[in-house]
């Protein structure tokens, strides 16, 4: 029987993206704002790209609040990509603090505007970027299944993710000498990305079809 993901709509986002990435690797998606179609699908993709408070209003307005957490707390697996990733953690302080879903605990911070040595740091961050395995142990069990530490990913993003439990995070990213969690994983179903996989060539796509493997999405690998 072939499953549904359904990749999140609330006018924000690098959605077609994102679904190039998941038909590449065999993986049925349907991007949707339907309250219904988010609560009974196999699992959901939360994109992004773009301010977290206007995000949060998108999805205030519609409901999709409700529909997402439910869905997460019966267990459908989810996927945060960038924007997306923050948007599940309590809130962020861009442009005072706004509450996000409250799926992972913790807050988003924006990027120094100086270095240690008082160099002027570049926001956004807009690169390739390295991401590199904690100690917590994680990747053998994850989409990183097949990634080596110190990776290549592609990042857009002036802000970054504090989880309250750094047990979680399955990945760390290095920005102008800060050290900063670029990915993380909750309980068995919630996995977030701050870089964009779906641009980061055969390697991000590697971790979309582990993605799939993991919750028995695939139908139809290429």
């Amino acid at each position: 029987m072939t499953k549904t993901v359904v990749i999140i709509d609330y006018d924000l986002g690098n959605l077609f993206s994102v679904e190039q990435a998941c038909a590449h690797n065999g993986i049925k998606t349907e991007i949707s704002n339907s309250l219904e179609k988010i609560r009974n699908a196999d699992a959901l993709i939360l994109p992004g790209v773009g301010a977290y408070g206007q995000a949060m209003k998108n999805i205030l307005k519609s409901g999709m609040d409700v529909a997402i957490k439910d869905a997460v707390k019966r267990g459908t697996p989810l996927m945060g990509v960038c924007l997306g990733m923050q948007l599940l953690f309590s809130k962020s302080e861009e442009f005072g603090d706004v509450s996000g879903l409250g799926i992972i605990e913790g807050e988003i911070k924006r990027f120094p505007k100086t270095t240690t040595t008082k160099a002027k740091v570049r926001v956004p961050q807009i690169a390739w970027n390295e991401i590199y395995e904690t100690k917590n142990n994680l990747w053998g069990k994850s989409p990183f299944t097949e990634t080596s530490d110190g990776e290549s990913m592609y990042f857009v993003h002036s802000y970054y993710a504090v989880p309250k439990y750094p047990e979680n995070i399955l990945s760390k990213t290095n920005y102008e000498g800060l050290e900063y969690c670029s990915s993380i994983i909750e309980g068995e179903n919630v996995f977030a990305t701050q870089f964009h996989p779906e641009k980061s060539g055969e390697k991000g796509l590697l971790i979309y079809k582990n993605w799939g493997l993991k919750h028995n999405l695939i139908s139809n690998l290429k």
